[in-house]
């Protein structure tokens, strides 16, 4: 699945007129591993985190140099409860791995979408796209155009 979810996004950014490009690399398991390979600064990088608020999963997306600030999650949602999900429950929910997870919602992944105001702030992101060896970097303005999130501040 996860070479379909790459082919989908290659797809999904050539459709839409979105330059991109893409870095083939070794596998990376961290975001710094992930800015060393593709030669970007850590904060380019869009961390994908999918967590359980409630009942329901959603994917969050951060800039790779910050941490996902619970309390400013909860505070958005007004719930009590959030978690992490575990690899388990992301492999069934997308297919993929953790670290694997690009930044994206429908068409990509059926899952309601949430980026930071960290990413908006840069000009690029590089990203996993569905594997630990395929990155794509792409203008900002084209990621959030296409990945149309709800943006708010839930880092720190």
């Amino acid at each position: 699945m996860s070479g379909d979810v790459y082919d989908r996004i290659k797809d999904y950014l050539q459709r839409s007129g979105a330059p991109f490009r893409e870095v083939h690399h070794e596998p990376t398991r961290t975001s710094a591993e992930s800015a060393r390979a593709r030669g970007e600064e850590l904060r380019v990088g869009g961390k994908a985190i999918l967590m359980k608020v409630e009942d329901s999963f959603k994917l969050f997306v951060l800039s790779a140099s910050r941490r996902l600030d619970s309390s400013k999650v909860k505070n958005y949602f007004m719930v009590k409860r959030l978690r992490f999900a575990t690899p388990e429950e992301l492999l069934a929910l997308t297919g993929l791995v953790p670290g694997a997870v690009p930044p994206f919602g429908l068409p990509i992944l059926d899952l309601e979408l949430y980026v930071d105001t960290s990413i908006v702030l840069n000009e690029r992101i590089a990203f996993n796209a569905g594997s630990l060896t395929d990155s794509i970097i792409m203008n900002v303005k084209d990621y959030l155009r296409l990945a149309a999130p709800e943006t708010f501040d839930f880092s720190s």
